[in-house]
């Protein structure tokens, strides 16, 4: 008898451990300075250009007054007037998370009139970095960057082949290296034209008072839009040039065929019909940067990663 009721109170403990959980919530908040432009209450049909602007390490913190010491907030602090909103986020410790910078920007769009094909981004120092970051992250969400004296992931470059970017570093910077920015510039140049440098030769690590300062900068920014792609009409000729079987290094292989006065990709049992940019680039979605390149072998499929095939002959 003692074995059927020694069981019984284990069941018991093991019920009333599972009844005492309760429900629980982690969350992160992300405060940050907001600007609304003259003009943005009276006219409620009107979609704004956006800019977020990430401060660099001193500014981190719990106090957002801590942030109106350089770079966009300081400016509007002193009384300039943006044609554009500004949103300045405040990083609670030392670097930026893109992620959660990303779920920043789809709260803003929601709570305010943004125009998507107008989001820009900028950021100094710490702020640099975590520019190059979030655009390689979302290079969807943005229509032009400007980074200052920052760097970013070099292989992961590639994703801004379609970004306006210019970017700015101090000569004498003894805090970022010049390196830092060269070396995103020089691993962007070969893929991008819309790639411009600025390196001033006396500065040292604040090279972006003088950035901000300069008005043209932001004529610059505004002058962008969000990157799309565009359909153009190729012949049947230059279509059949691509069509055949492929694979790549995973031994995954497709095959592409011109269907319909256009190409279609077919891989186990999905099909994709490929609209042409150029006779080389298709795309399937005109607003990400994801899409197909042909060249004499094969062709790389860029999506979140670069694939490359090769034709089999």
């Amino acid at each position: 008898m003692k074995k059927p009721l020694l069981l019984a109170l284990i069941l018991f403990t093991l019920i009333q451990a599972r009844a005492q959980q309760t429900p629980g919530k982690f969350s992160i908040d992300i405060h940050y300075l907001l600007a609304l432009p003259e003009g943005y209450e009276s006219d409620t049909s009107r979609k704004w250009p956006l800019v977020m602007f990430l401060h660099g390490s001193g500014e981190s913190g719990a106090d957002l007054e801590k942030v109106k010491v350089h770079g966009l907030p300081k400016l509007v602090e002193a009384g300039k007037k943006f044609p554009f909103i500004v949103v300045s986020p405040q990083s609670s410790g030392f670097g930026w998370d893109p992620e959660q910078l990303f779920r920043l920007l789809l709260d803003l769009k929601q709570k305010y009139r943004v125009d998507d094909d107008r989001v820009y981004l900028t950021g100094l120092s710490m702020g640099g970095f975590g520019t190059w970051a979030l655009a390689e992250k979302h290079p969807e969400a943005f229509a032009a960057i400007a980074p200052i004296c920052g760097g970013g992931d070099v292989s992961e470059a590639w994703k801004l082949r379609y970004m306006p970017i210019w970017c700015f570093h101090g000569a004498k910077d003894n805090v970022v290296s010049l390196s830092a920015s060269q070396n995103m510039i020089s691993a962007l140049k070969p893929l991008n034209k819309q790639v411009k440098f600025t390196i001033y030769p006396d500065a040292g690590h604040d090279s972006w008072t003088e950035t901000y300062n300069n008005d043209s900068l932001y004529t610059w920014l505004l002058a962008q839009r969000r990157h799309k792609h565009k359909v153009i009409e190729l012949g049947e000729k230059q279509l059949a040039l691509h069509a055949g079987r492929y694979v790549n290094a995973r031994k995954d292989t497709v095959v592409i065929s011109v269907v319909n006065g256009g190409l279609q990709v077919k891989a186990s049992r999905h099909t994709i019909p490929l609209k042409p940019a150029t006779p080389a680039v298709f795309f399937w979605d005109e607003n990400a940067p994801a899409d197909l390149e042909f060249g004499k072998d094969g062709f790389v499929l860029r999506t979140g990663q670069e694939d490359r095939f090769k034709k089999i002959k």
